[in-house]
């Protein structure tokens, strides 16, 4: 286990806005068709970045976007994008469809809560299904959700919510919530602590601060590690989470690792593995924003100690293993979106160690909030902003090459 460096508290944001309804101004809707055409200000494809293994150009591919969150690779090279207001979009043959993507579930937007992470069906190509996680509202309060239905280019239809957080609560914090499917077809589900129910994640008799693992249905597998414990949920692999907004599959394995935001301190990356107790808050390397200890323990006996932690924090979100061919140098490392800092983090890897960690795209000063590898060999982000940024990472050549 290792331990990063870097400054101020994680979680905090910049303002949002609420998309403007249908029917606003002509006014209005000239002046975004005008930022979409001229791209973002600050990004020039010439411009080189350097780094330690390859020089990158930056390449704008769409702005525009109201606080993007997740996003999917679609067979046919479009790119479906959510919108933390509620809005699924569309990117397809290199431009972002104005008009959203109808039959999205009812969202509650509150303050970290919305439209959340997005994830593909394996099968997808066959199925046409779409899986999304969001805030919805029921009994109690509002809580984390995943849906899923059937894209035919225009809408999603036979929509059916196949998960829903128990229990639901107050409060705009900590929702989670990343998607990720592993080999054997099944689907795990990463969650937050709500922000104001920490001591719930060192119990497994709900769902806040989880990872919960299910059949593409909703159906709970049969293996899952607490599947007949008395006063434990079912669908639980894994608990003791603060606030997960980072899960990705290695690739070449059916190995699922998550990150998950500290308090001021303490962001953790973590190897997923069935019934493991990470720790939260009974241990933890952070402390509160107020500066109040929450726990003077950093390790106790039957909890996981992280692959690695920050200290100060950068509040990761988003993260991806490359696995592509573009950048060879990169290939197995793992990228994670830096929201404080404003960067993307490069973490090398030697087997389960992180070796050495490398500060990206700093000068951009926007909060990446996701990071995929694309089936092209490119890296692509997500900004967070209320006019965000989808951006791809592309190679360029090295002086005098």
């Amino acid at each position: 286990m290792s331990r990063s460096f870097a400054t101020f508290p994680t979680d905090l944001r910049r303002g949002s806005r609420r998309r403007q309804a249908a029917g606003g101004t002509a006014f209005a809707v000239l002046a975004a068709a005008a930022l979409l055409a001229a791209g973002p200000a600050w990004a020039s494809e010439d411009e080189i970045h350097r780094s330690k293994q390859h020089d990158y150009r930056v390449v704008p591919l769409a702005d525009g976007l109201d606080h993007p969150w997740g996003l999917a690779f679609l067979p046919d090279g479009g790119i479906l994008i959510t919108e933390r207001e509620g809005d699924l979009r569309l990117f397809e043959n290199g431009e972002l469809r104005r008009d959203p993507i109808e039959g999205v579930p009812d969202v509650v937007a509150r303050g970290q809560g919305g439209l959340l992470d997005v994830a593909l069906h394996p099968g997808f190509a066959e199925n046409r299904l779409v899986y999304l996680t969001y805030s919805g509202r029921g009994d109690g309060g509002i809580g984390t959700e995943v849906a899923r239905g059937k894209f035919d280019g225009e809408r999603l239809t036979d929509v059916e919510v196949i998960f829903r957080l128990d229990p639901k609560t107050s409060g705009g914090r900590h929702f989670g919530s990343r998607l990720v499917f592993a080999p054997d077809g099944t689907l795990y589900v990463g969650f937050g602590d709500r922000g104001n129910r920490m001591e719930n994640a060192q119990q497994v008799s709900d769902h806040i601060g989880t990872v919960v693992r299910l059949h593409d249905d909703g159906r709970v597998p049969e293996d899952n590690p607490f599947v007949g414990q008395a006063d434990a949920k079912p669908e639980i692999f894994s608990y003791g989470h603060r606030n997960i907004q980072g899960m990705a599959l290695r690739p070449g394995t059916d190995v699922i690792w998550a990150h998950e935001h500290g308090p001021r301190g303490g962001d953790e990356l973590n190897i997923l593995k069935a019934g493991a107790n990470y720790g939260w808050p009974a241990i933890t390397y952070g402390i509160d924003y107020s500066g109040a200890i929450i726990s003077d323990k950093t390790e106790a006996p039957g909890m996981e100690q992280p692959v690695d932690y920050w200290v100060p924090s950068i509040a990761p979100s988003g993260m991806a293993f490359y696995d592509g061919d573009k950048f060879p140098e990169w290939r197995g490392d793992l990228f994670i979106g830096a929201l404080v800092l404003t960067h993307l983090r490069r973490l090398e890897m030697d087997g389960d160690r992180v070796v050495a960690q490398e500060k990206l795209l700093e000068d951009l000063d926007e909060r990446i909030r996701d990071v995929r590898s694309g089936p092209d060999g490119y890296i692509y982000l997500l900004t967070d902003s209320s006019n965000g940024e989808l951006l791809r990472l592309e190679p360029a050549p090295n002086p005098g090459g």
